[in-house]
């Protein structure tokens, strides 16, 4: 079944959400606390591992529901069924999108024939085989030794993702050191393969294609930095593959029996439940891996079975479409308490962006509407000595996701204590902000005088006011980071479903890359491309630098 293809602006919910914009956009949220009975508990919910709420948020109950409304008109439960099902959604380059199906066991769904459920049930038996021999020390590198260091070289979202989730889920490490190669930078390749000993290296090439310009040319130098110290026959015990060419990874010195499989219909931006992950179990372990599966498959059904208003990622991606499409919001903010997700701003970037960064409707027509969200963010209470000045006190609306931990992994309760008082003092602070004659009763207390308290009033009131989602777990986990994950990206299906956009293609990544492979010709020859007059200029100036 095909996405359908709706304006979304043509809708009755759109005309009565912009009418219901208009009604309340000078009514601030905390009169929709004093005016809406048990808006706190309306506006929560709890469900695999995550509790939300998103009562602070500029928005009342009946515009809330005006939303939800939407969503039905708009045939999201149909959409839904179509995104688990297998159906073609990604319909420009005629895939399937499965990664929901790399988390469930017993999924029946079909792809060209073939069940699914088959397919990653023997791929995960191989990650596990592959990681307990390389955990065990079994897996021999060419002078005997065991493996010390795995070496994940991918980029997008064969290298943001289980870079991402291994960072997470450091307290979980195994003994086996990870790193990651992504950067066409040399420089960035060989500040890694210096920390890195031949002998006890283990590299993970992941390419679909196996012809990925940064990833190939990162595999070849990571090559010839084996072979100062070995020969060509042994690079199949330093390197596997995670690739559908599966004759390309054979002629670069991998064994056939080390090539793990990579599927159409698994993105490549969601590709760290598949084979892609290999790092992450190595890293963490099979066991943990699958704990990280099965986090992300109970937020597949709370997404799939619960009510649109009691959904968590259906109700963060209404909101997303509020604060675009009716308030303008530019961007949002996603602030996690942990220093363990220091990451997870940057894979979010890529998810998100990358896939709703679209101008063209599922219809093939320019949209009139805004689509896709800047997202960016970095760790509380780093952000708080960063950034948060501008969204505090800035003329731009952002909103924001707090996400918080309730006990710390080493057990600090000082240190969590201070982290959690700053993570809910900040939801706060932005929701009531500080008034004039707060302002002015606290520099009286300092002894200011009335002439300095006039000068300074201006400048140390909060206008407040300014929305946040906060969303909580127990404990940093594999199976809590999974449910989270999978929570952001079925926010993204649900808004490119709303918006009308395809999500799962990615044609803006490619004229780039053509562009590159043309001046990268160009510095070999003496008559160039017809670049414009100021690429040209730069390409001169470079070429006389190499020469």
């Amino acid at each position: 079944m095909a996405l359908t293809t709706t304006n979304p602006t043509s809708t009755a919910s759109w005309k009565k959400l912009n009418e219901l914009y208009q009604k309340n956009k000078g009514i601030s949220i905390l009169d929709f606390f004093s005016s809406e009975q048990n808006r706190v508990k309306k506006f929560q919910v709890e469900a695999a591992n995550l509790f939300l709420d998103f009562s602070k948020n500029k928005i009342s109950s009946e515009a809330f529901q005006c939303l939800v409304e939407l969503a039905h008109e708009l045939g999201l439960k149909e959409g839904i069924q179509a995104y688990f099902s297998g159906d073609e959604i990604n319909e420009t380059e005629g895939r399937a999108v499965l990664h929901t199906a790399l988390r469930n066991p017993y999924s029946k769904v079909k792809v060209n024939g073939e069940l699914v459920s088959e397919l990653v049930n023997k791929s995960l038996n191989k990650i596990e085989g592959f990681t307990q021999k390389v955990h065990s020390g079994a897996w021999k590198g060419y002078s005997g030794k065991s493996i010390k260091h795995v070496v994940n070289i991918g980029i997008g979202g064969s290298d943001l993702g289980p870079n991402m989730v291994v960072d997470a889920l450091a307290y979980y490490q195994q003994p086996v050191t990870t790193h990651f190669i992504s950067n066409v930078d040399g420089d960035h390749v060989h500040e890694i393969l210096n920390k890195l000993d031949p002998e006890t290296t283990l590299f993970i090439v992941v390419s679909k294609s196996f012809s990925t310009q940064e990833t190939l040319n990162n595999a070849n130098t990571s090559r010839d930095w084996l072979l100062k110290h070995t020969t060509q026959t042994e690079v199949a015990k330093h390197f596997v593959a995670v690739s559908a060419n599966v004759e390309k990874a054979i002629e670069f010195g991998i064994d056939k029996a080390h090539v793990f499989p990579m599927w159409d219909w698994v993105g490549g931006r969601f590709s760290l439940w598949s084979a892609a992950g290999i790092s992450i179990a190595c890293a963490v372990g099979f066991d943990n891996f699958k704990d990280l599966l099965a986090g992300a498959s109970e937020m597949d059904e709370h997404f799939r079975s619960a009510s649109f208003d009691k959904n968590i990622p259906v109700i963060l991606a209404l909101l997303g479409v509020w604060y675009g499409n009716f308030y303008k919001a530019e961007s949002e903010a996603v602030i996690p308490y942990s220093q363990y997700l220091q990451k997870l701003a940057s894979y979010l970037q890529q998810a998100s962006m990358e896939s709703n960064g679209k101008s063209i409707g599922r219809d093939g027509k320019l949209v009139n509407y805004q689509t896709g969200s800047i997202v960016w963010g970095e760790p509380g209470t780093n952000s708080q000595h960063a950034f948060f000045q501008l969204m505090h006190q800035g003329t731009q609306l952002i909103p924001a996701d707090f996400i918080g931990f309730l006990k710390p992994l080493h057990g600090n309760q000082h240190h969590q204590d201070l982290l959690m008082s700053n993570f809910f003092a900040q939801t706060e602070a932005f929701l009531k902000g500080k008034t004039a004659e707060e302002v002015k009763k606290e520099l009286k207390q300092q002894g200011k005088s009335d002439e300095d308290i006039d000068k300074l009033l201006p400048f140390k009131v909060f206008e407040g006011n300014r929305p946040t989602n906060t969303l909580l777990a127990e404990k940093l986990t594999p199976k809590t980071l999974g449910s989270l994950i999978a929570m952001y990206e079925h926010k993204i299906f649900v808004q490119g479903f709303i918006w009308n956009v395809f999500s799962y293609d990615q044609w803006g990544v490619e004229l780039g890359k053509q562009l590159a492979n043309t001046i990268l010709r160009d510095f070999s020859i003496d008559e160039p491309q017809n670049h414009d007059p100021s690429t040209q200029q730069l390409i001169d100036k470079y070429k006389k630098a190499r020469s």
